[in-house]
């Protein structure tokens, strides 16, 4: 019987500060860059006729990099914290 508990998996139940700041900012990131993709798959263009030209303009979506990453966990923080 012993070795059958031997076996089992450790099950943690309280994680530490450090593994809740890593979830938190692996969700801000999956968050900002599903948003960056939706945008991605929206973005505009508009044809217009100057003269005898036609002219398209195409707008993307800046790619976001670390701040923007940063900014969304700091606002899952404090959503978590109650706090403003």
């Amino acid at each position: 019987m012993s070795d059958f508990k031997a076996r089992l998996p450790e099950v943690k139940f309280n994680k530490n500060g450090y593994e809740i700041r890593t979830e938190v900012l692996k969700l801000a990131s999956v968050s900002v860059w599903k948003d960056y993709y939706a945008r991605w798959d929206q973005y505009s263009t508009s044809v217009t006729n100057e003269g005898d030209d036609t002219v398209v303009k195409v707008s993307l979506p800046d790619v976001p990099g670390t701040k923007e990453v940063l900014e969304a966990a700091e606002k899952f923080y404090a959503f978590i914290n109650n706090s403003k």
